[in-house]
């Protein structure tokens, strides 16, 4: 009880800054950039998690701001361009699996600084397939320990990330199965 008083005095009380956050693009995180993510930006995708209670829901709201961050970082970098999967041949600013799991861990962890994520903790970045390796950024639930992928590779830049369970994940799981 303690903890949620403390966030809501913080959200409400302290004043939000305009955060820096380091990303990359153009496959194997070949190119890089700072993007600047504004109060304004920051309380829009924080206003996603009010009237949160469970972890679900907390994951859904994940998945939306995941969405919003790369939206915010394609007005000032080139991965606005970037179309999903590995489809965009050498355009400026496409992504593979590697260069999303980098950036989403990044902007998971703009969540967890802010104190937005009550029901799960940010860990390292996994990968699946040896191969052709896959990339995904990474959540554990904090109750259960139920860890998930929070993959945003499937789809065109801005669009919502996709969350598996892990172990669904690692065993080849898409948006598409």
């Amino acid at each position: 009880m303690h903890r949620i008083i403390f966030l809501l005095f913080l959200a409400c009380c302290l004043p939000v800054h305009a955060e820096e956050v380091k990303i990359c693009y153009n496959h194997d995180c070949a190119a890089h950039a700072t993007v600047t993510f504004s109060e304004q930006q920051l309380e829009n995708v924080g206003a996603l998690f009010n009237g949160i209670h469970d972890a679900a829901s907390e994951r859904e709201a994940i998945a939306q701001a995941v969405g919003m961050l790369a939206q915010y970082a394609g007005k000032q970098s080139p991965i606005f361009r970037d179309k999903g999967t590995d489809s965009d041949g050498d355009v400026d600013g496409r992504m593979d699996s590697l260069d999303h799991s980098f950036n989403t861990t990044a902007y998971l962890k703009v969540l967890e600084d802010r104190g937005l994520l009550m029901f799960h903790r940010v860990k390292s970045r996994v990968v699946r397939g040896a191969t052709k390796p896959h990339w995904s950024a990474r959540i554990s639930e904090i109750r259960t320990h139920q860890e998930f992928a929070v993959d945003s590779w499937y789809f065109a830049n801005g669009h919502p990330a996709v969350i598996f369970p892990l172990d669904e994940w690692l065993k080849g799981a898409t948006p598409d199965a």
